[in-house]
C-alpha cells in the first residue's frame, strides 16, 4: 500500500473515531479538528495494541471509539472538568 494512502486513511479514521468519541460525552468540547484527529488516532492505536496482545486480532471499530472516549474524558479531567463539563482554560476569566 502506498504510504500516502495509508496516512490519508489514518487521518480520516482519526477524525471519525475522535468525532464519535466527542459525541459520546455530553457537553461541548473546546478542541480543534487536529486535536480530535489525534485523540481518534490514539484511541485506535491503544485499542489495536491491547486487543492484539489480549485476544490476538485487530479490534472492532466500537472498541476504538470506546478507547477514544476514555481519552476525551481524561482530557476533560486534566482541564478541571468532569463527565458533563468539559472545563477549559477560558472558564472564569473576564
Amino acid at each position: 500500500m502506498n504510504v500516502l494512502l495509508l496516512l490519508l486513511i489514518l487521518v480520516l479514521q482519526g477524525i471519525l473515531v475522535g468525532g464519535l468519541a466527542r459525541l459520546a460525552l455530553p457537553g461541548r468540547d473546546p478542541m480543534s479538528l487536529g486535536q480530535t484527529m489525534l485523540i481518534g488516532i490514539a484511541g485506535s492505536l491503544a485499542a489495536g495494541l491491547l486487543s492484539y496482545y489480549v485476544i490476538g486480532r485487530a479490534p472492532a471499530f466500537f472498541i476504538s471509539v470506546l478507547f477514544a472516549t476514555v481519552i476525551v474524558y481524561l482530557v476533560r479531567r486534566s482541564r478541571g472538568g468532569g463527565l458533563t463539563d468539559p472545563g477549559g482554560a477560558g472558564r472564569g476569566r473576564a
